[in-house]
């Protein structure tokens, strides 16, 4: 092992433990530190030029890997460049172990530059935080931490190493970190329990959440489905829980609008919510949203989570995957004749009003080929043709999703990943680190100009270390979601619809992304017609390294009017 001082010594501590990629920006205070990465290869240190699109890309790493990942950040400026994507990292309990730096523990009662109160400020949004202030307890300090990070429910850590603190004697032994099984089953009694009321049920419901993805139990959701005749909804999900080309998967519950998702909630006779909870609206309903009469069963390796908002009657802290699997096992041996038929029935029922309701939305899709200003539902259709099951998407489309998931239908497990929290910009550094964990398949990223703007410099880190990641930005030259969420509240007030508000509108100066890419040495096309989709697809899909697609898109902007009114 090279050198005894904590600076060496941490990482060979993170290589003890598998993680061998560290997303990064560096600073002064963290100078020595990364001096120390010369002496170890092995570690490879992927540089971002903002502290944000660090986490962002580490983020979806974590995701796909399932694993703690490595992320370094500045001091009190970096840390507060990183909350907002901390902020996402934490609700999506993405498990990050971020290390920023300090001046050192001798000026701290000066106050001087860059001071500030780190842990303090990293608390509300990270799963631990902490400050090592010796170094003969450092690393079993940082293993505590990775231990928090990766051990369900699990979330971003942060730690903070003072530069004085690195330059000590570290006498400690380094040893992988102890992680604790999380693989937990209810007893005999509560299965039955949850058997039973399933089997009294002539309306079961499925909500899932990512701690579906993360136990791995896709397979047993859809079959505890198919077995009890159960509609299943997606509803804090920004992994794939279930394959969307199952019949009995039938949309996401929302966001946005709790009376959007009321309805759903409201319809059941039992409620199994496994993985999530409920419900993650940004204006959720106030009231109870279940039926009255409706049995409501929770399970998740989140106890926080269960109850929390909503009442619930059975609350299981347990691993999703093996806890399906015994009620399965349950209701096999107990399911009787009339039961299973009614279930048939509805399995058939809930697959009928799916394909009818997609064979809708398709008709209405075609009608708008060939449109000029070009719809995003074209472009879809063309992606389909140059892209299997086996490629990873990452879709930050927001408004265009449901017409980019309409034709290329997430069904594989690691292989679909969405936004979560609420942030924008995600998409291109969760591209890098999506491609990172996977280097072996394509990786394509659907974004919004308006998100990519936020981080549109992570194109100049695919080019310098050579990431071979596929982007593709809806230029409508708006915030369009806000468009739609504003009709939504002046319908909501009785507010007669008028000129979308000028904040909304990003037309003026124009954004070509063709350019911007190309600046930041990234392959780029412009797309504005039809005949220019697939030639640019085919493009995309076969070039080595970083590509980029323009694709200008119909709009609701007034560029005449910006600057006119206001300082708008």
């Amino acid at each position: 092992m090279a050198g005894n001082t904590l600076r060496f010594k941490i990482i060979e501590q993170f290589l003890a433990d598998g993680m061998n990629v560290m997303f990064g920006n560096p600073g002064t205070v963290e100078q020595g530190f990364l001096d120390a990465l010369l002496d170890y290869p092995e570690m490879k240190y992927i540089l971002t030029l903002q502290e944000s699109i660090a986490v962002l890309a580490g983020d979806a790493y974590a995701r796909s890997t399932q694993k703690p990942t490595l992320v370094q950040i500045h001091s009190s400026p970096g840390l507060g460049n990183s909350i907002g994507a901390l902020y996402q990292a934490y609700r999506g309990h993405s498990p990050l172990v971020v290390i920023g730096g300090d001046a050192g523990v001798k000026y701290l009662s000066m106050d001087s530059q860059m001071a500030g109160d780190l842990v303090g400020m990293a608390k509300p949004v990270t799963k631990w935080a902490t400050t090592i202030y010796d170094s003969r307890t450092a690393l079993r300090t940082i293993r505590k931490a990775v231990k928090i990070a990766g051990t369900a429910p699990m979330g971003p850590v942060y730690i903070c190493l003072p530069m004085d603190v690195l330059d000590e004697l570290c006498v400690e032994d380094i040893l992988p970190t102890s992680m604790p099984s999380t693989k937990v089953v209810p007893d005999d009694l509560t299965i039955s329990n949850i058997a039973t009321n399933i089997l009294k049920s002539r309306k079961p419901m499925l909500y899932l959440g990512d701690g579906v993805a993360y136990s791995g139990a896709n397979e047993e959701v859809s079959a505890l489905a198919h077995l009890i005749g159960a509609e299943i909804y997606n509803v804090d999900g920004g992994d794939l829980n279930i394959s969307w080309k199952d019949p009995l998967y039938v949309g996401q519950t929302g966001h946005m609008f709790g009376y959007s998702s009321f309805p759903i909630f409201s319809k059941g006779d039992l409620n199994l919510i496994i993985g999530t909870y409920i419900a993650p609206e940004v204006f959720p309903e106030l009231g109870n949203i279940f039926a009255d009469n409706a049995c409501n069963i929770h399970i998740d390796l989140n106890a926080y989570e269960i109850g929390k908002n909503h009442h619930i009657d059975i609350g299981v802290v347990s691993d999703p995957k093996l806890t399906l699997q015994k009620i399965i096992e349950k209701l096999k041996s107990q399911i009787n004749d009339g039961f299973a038929s009614e279930a048939s029935s509805r399995v058939e029922m809930i697959s009928k009003e799916k394909g009818k309701s997609l064979k809708e939305q398709i008709n209405a899709d075609l009608s708008k080929l060939g449109a000029s200003p070009l719809h995003f539902e074209e472009f879809s259709i063309a992606l389909s043709k140059f892209i299997d099951d086996d490629t990873i998407i990452f879709d930050e489309a927001l408004t265009n999703s449901p017409a980019l998931t309409r034709y290329n239908i997430p069904s594989k497990a690691g292989h679909f990943f969405q936004t979560r929290g609420g942030s924008l910009g995600v998409g291109i550094p969760g591209g890098l680190g999506l491609k990172i964990a996977n280097p072996d398949k394509s990786v394509i990223v659907i974004a919004g100009d308006g998100g990519s703007m936020y981080t549109i410099q992570a194109l100049w880190s695919a080019v310098r270390h050579n990431i071979d990641v596929k982007i593709v930005i809806c230029n409508n030259s708006s915030y369009h979601l806000l468009q739609l969420n504003v009709n939504a509240y002046w319908n909501e007030r009785e507010i007669a619809k008028h000129e979308f508000p000028l904040p909304f509108d990003l037309s003026n100066p124009p954004l070509n992304f063709k350019d911007i890419a190309s600046a930041l040495g990234v392959r780029s096309t412009r797309v504005e017609q039809s005949w220019q989709i697939e030639p640019a697809i085919k493009e995309m899909m076969e070039s080595k390294g970083p590509f980029l697609i323009d694709l200008v898109l119909e709009s609701d902007v007034k560029p005449e009017k910006i600057g006119l009114h206001c300082g708008q």
